[in-house]
């Protein structure tokens, strides 16, 4: 691998250039982004050289697409009468069934590799960049079959996934969606939808609030330009997740003043412990 060009340098394709240089890549990283994204890329140095998405992508070994969900699926569409022979498409997207089925139905002439690393921040753009942003975080890979792992390509990008401080964690897409529906897009609307009761309920110049608060509100800060795609290819998944997050909450309505309330707090405090354990 010495040509990587990254679609979309953001925060997410931003940090993977910049850990792909702290891990100790040596070879040429390109932009294509928008022309405010790239020149702050270029003054940041996190890429060497912007070129348009043909161009870029008749030069790549490896291709990697951290553009919005909808955006990449429309990439997809055109990727593959650019590629050359050999190359690894890849993709950061945080839903996978759509993307993963789109690519399997327009790539021929390279290799498709799910993606999904799992980390972020509320921030985004190229400038909240950094390059320990995966370090010690899960790396979802989404093959459609075993041997999609085997290819010199794909070895070779799971050789990098260490090295920039991540670890493998292979599952199919739908199992990978309907899995983060609990896991990740649970947490972030239950922390907007708090943020949202508040906002009309309460002033917070009155600064009657502790940390509890602020940390429980911290995902509100993230951008629907990202989350609208995200839960627009998840929404089943996400709807159940919300019906059984709801139907928890209406237990703990009903239990305020009964044994049961202390049963949910147990088992709260022991997943979140565990939860800490691991990260």
């Amino acid at each position: 691998m010495q040509t990587v060009a990254i679609f979309g340098v953001g925060l997410i394709g931003g940090s993977f250039a910049l850990a792909l240089r702290k891990g100790g890549f040596g070879g040429r990283i390109i932009g294509v982004s928008s022309d405010q994204t790239i020149r702050a890329a270029l003054d940041l140095g996190v890429i060497d050289e912007a070129l348009p998405a043909r161009e870029a992508a008749s030069q790549a070994d490896l291709l990697y697409l951290s553009q919005p969900i909808h955006k990449i699926a429309e990439c997809l569409e055109e990727l593959d009468a650019w590629v050359k022979p050999g190359a690894l498409i890849t993709d950061a997207g945080s839903t996978k069934t759509l993307i993963v089925d789109r690519a399997s139905q327009k790539i021929t002439r390279a290799q498709f590799l799910g993606g999904h690393p799992m980390a972020g921040r509320e921030r985004r753009g190229v400038e909240a960049a950094e390059a320990d942003l995966f370090q010690g975080r899960p790396y979802v890979l989404t093959p459609l079959t075993p041997g999609d792992l085997e290819s010199p390509a794909a070895r070779e990008f799971q050789e990098w996934i260490p090295r920039i401080g991540s670890f493998p964690i292979i599952m199919s897409a739908e199992e990978h969606d309907q899995t983060v529906a609990f896991t990740s897009h649970l947490p972030q609307l239950a922390s907007t939808a708090l943020a949202a009761l508040l906002e009309s309920r309460f002033n917070n110049q009155t600064r009657v609030y502790g940390p509890a608060l602020v940390d429980s509100t911290r995902l509100a800060l993230s951008s629907f330009e990202i989350w609208g795609d995200i839960l627009d290819t998840n929404r089943d998944a996400v709807r159940l997740a919300l019906a059984s997050y709801i139907a928890k909450l209406e237990e703990f309505r009903g239990a305020l003043d009964t044994p049961t309330l202390r049963r949910g707090f147990d088992a709260g405090a022991r997943f979140a412990a565990r939860l800490r354990d691991v990260t």
